[in-house]
């Protein structure tokens, strides 16, 4: 039985961003200054001057081009160690999954020794991390509310995330107003996201009574979404706002199956974006989630949305021999959709079908 924990302080609701000064007065620490991990998207953007910054505050800019790789939050950790001799007050993350996954890495790694890839796995952080508040700017990864940060490691092609109770935000504010801007695509994108990694909870064989509750409630939330004639109607934003968290909660209590490690796949290889990765493969599951795929497509035609195809379609055989490894190693997402012989299932060359049908 998993002794689950979730967010424990959050507010909700539009202009809840101006509550940021008053939770870091409340923070009681021996230390002062604040960290700020912020989105590039909002390099010289106005929601800057919402931010509480004091003089000894710092702004790290998190570029997005890229998903979080080790090397990235080990740099981020080697620069803070170098340039303070105490840890900050605070981390606060403002951005997408990328962005709240690079606060949560770093706040780990302050506290730990050793770098990133060290804690790559299920409950290897050993300390609490700094004290850290996840602001998302964007819907749909759930990356405020888990219990995890995933990295990819190029060095030997696993993307897996630091798995702990330590990794959990301790203050969320979700300001849907923060997403009025987010690109229509990417909104999509990664709405799609809580929808993808619901449905294979619900699908799995790990199932329990609370990962079920916020998985359902989280689809309801997601149909109401995209199925209707604005998806980013005020309403649809906050109504996905609350879906995201809540199938970040669901995670934390259940697992994922066939989709993201495909996605993965396409992540480590091909550096795919993981929200539309997950799109991507979406229209190749048809078999493992025959009425999630048509739901799915019946969504994306709803709100406009082409699907890109053919990303996998013709590459060499080297190519498909790292996608295959970059998939399989995902054990416990695969055993939960397929059983405990899921390679005798996702064979090579059944694989490397599958990529040729994305």
């Amino acid at each position: 039985m998993n002794n689950s924990k979730n967010v424990l302080n959050y507010m909700f609701g539009k202009g809840t961003l101006n509550n940021l000064e008053l939770v870091l007065k409340n923070r009681k620490s021996e230390n002062k200054y604040v960290i700020y991990f912020i989105d590039e998207y909002f390099h010289n953007n106005e929601l800057l001057k919402n931010i509480p910054l004091q003089e000894q505050d710092e702004i790290f800019f998190v570029q997005t081009k890229d998903e979080p790789k080790t090397k990235f939050i080990n740099e981020f950790r080697d620069i803070l160690v170098t340039k303070n001799k105490n840890n900050p007050k605070a981390i606060v993350a403002i951005g997408g999954g990328c962005t709240l996954d690079t606060g949560k890495a770093v706040a780990n790694l302050l506290t730990n020794l050793g770098d990133a890839e060290d804690y790559q796995g299920w409950d290897l952080v050993k300390n609490p991390g700094i004290y850290k508040i996840g602001i998302p700017t964007i819907s749909g990864t759930g990356a405020e509310a888990s219990r995890t940060c995933v990295m990819t490691n190029p060095k030997n092609g696993l993307k897996l995330g630091m798995n702990s109770d330590f990794t959990i935000y301790d203050q969320l504010i979700l300001d849907p107003e923060l997403t009025k801007t987010v690109p229509r695509e990417q909104y999509f994108y990664t709405g799609m996201d809580t929808y993808i990694h619901c449905i294979e909870s619900l699908n799995g064989r790990y199932r329990n009574a609370i990962g079920d509750a916020f998985s359902q409630q989280a689809i309801t939330l997601c149909r109401e979404v995209f199925l209707s004639d604005d998806m980013m109607s005020d309403e649809n934003r906050e109504k996905i706002m609350v879906a995201s968290y809540l199938g970040g909660c669901a995670i934390a209590n259940s697992f994922v199956g066939v989709v993201h490690p495909f996605s993965a796949g396409l992540s480590v290889v091909l550096d795919t974006h993981h929200c539309i990765g997950n799109c991507i493969t979406m229209n190749a599951m048809e078999e493992f989630y025959n009425k999630e795929f048509e739901e799915f497509n019946l969504m994306a035609e709803k709100q406009g949305i082409k699907i890109p195809k053919g990303i996998a379609a013709n590459l060499d055989e080297e190519t498909y021999k790292k996608l295959y490894n970059s998939t399989v190693i995902h054990e416990k997402p695969l055993s939960n959709a397929l059983g405990e012989n899921f390679k005798e299932i996702l064979s090579y060359e059944k694989v490397k079908e599958i990529f040729k049908r994305m």
